[in-house]
């Protein structure tokens, strides 16, 4: 059973999102992600103006009248929404978490989806995979994977994103639009993000908080690690440490860009503390200028 307050959450997302990819995101979705190509279709007579390298020999040499291969485009395409859930992901300082903000992002897309006839899947994995609903079409399996992306909580306390890709990439046995959404706090995934932006078409959404680039100066606090569970005090009065955090995020987020830009993978920056609607129209642009 699905508590009154999810319902309620669910309800107010379909309402919100729908809205604005009605208004903004429904038209840039399908000019961003193009169909896998042209597919067969048909045979027919061959007639006068008609392209000849698109006669069938095998055909007309049977028949021993000319007939060409008609195709079309391949339009029906399935997004899988890869999305870490992991208790990092809790963290959050302004108006929402950063779980919250992926939910929404989601959602997004998953409406863009269906209002182009696209299938939409979902794998939710923490260190290990959590949960999997295959792809399908129609607005009631949408809101099934809102709910799911509301009510699974995860069992595994770590992040694993080579887990979770190298299990789409064993999954999809077609090409597919995969959104991987996470803060993207791990490492060793190289490798499989290679292969899953080869043989798919990958799109990462990074999931930020202001707050965890920068330390407050609070004094001596506690911090736990929300996936790991380790507690340490930090004098956050020490300017030393407070400038020593920062430039470590600083390059684990540089670190990071510089892959994906080297491995060609379109991603978008988010944060709780701002809207995600113009990097994500951004990002549609940067698509359909490119193609």
């Amino acid at each position: 059973m699905v508590s009154k307050e999810v319902l309620k959450k669910i309800r107010k997302l379909e309402v919100q999102t729908k809205g604005i990819v009605n208004t903004l995101f429904g038209g840039e979705y399908q000019s961003a992600f193009k169909g896998r190509g042209m597919e067969f279709s048909e045979v027919r007579a061959y007639n006068y103006g008609d392209d000849i390298r698109q006669i069938d020999w095998n055909v007309t040499a049977r028949t021993g009248d000319p007939y060409i291969k008609i195709f079309e485009e391949e339009r029906e395409q399935t997004l899988m929404l890869c999305v870490d859930i992991s208790p990092s992901g809790t963290f959050g300082t302004i108006n929402q978490t950063k779980m919250d903000l992926a939910i929404e992002i989601c959602a997004v897309l998953a409406f863009s989806a269906i209002k182009n006839s696209d299938k939409v899947g979902l794998v939710l994995f923490s260190d290990h995979i959590e949960k999997v609903v295959p792809p399908k079409k129609g607005k009631t399996h949408v809101l099934r994977l809102i709910r799911e992306l509301y009510t699974t909580k995860p069992t595994g306390k770590g992040t694993s994103i080579a887990n979770a890709l190298s299990y789409i990439n064993r999954l999809l046995d077609r090409k597919a639009i995969v959104v991987l959404a996470s803060d993207f706090q791990d490492s060793d995934f190289d490798k499989p993000l290679r292969i899953t932006n080869q043989k798919h078409d990958l799109v990462s959404i990074i999931v930020n908080d202001e707050h965890e680039e920068t330390l407050p100066n609070l004094g001596l606090i506690p911090f736990r690690d929300s996936e790991s569970g380790q507690e340490i005090l930090i004098d956050t009065s020490s300017k030393k440490v407070r400038e020593s955090y920062r430039k470590k995020r600083s390059m684990n987020r540089q670190v990071l860009s510089d892959k994906l830009l080297k491995m060609k993978i379109d991603s978008v920056e988010v944060s709780t503390n701002q809207s995600y609607v113009q990097p994500l129209m951004n990002f549609f642009l940067r698509r359909v200028n490119r193609y």
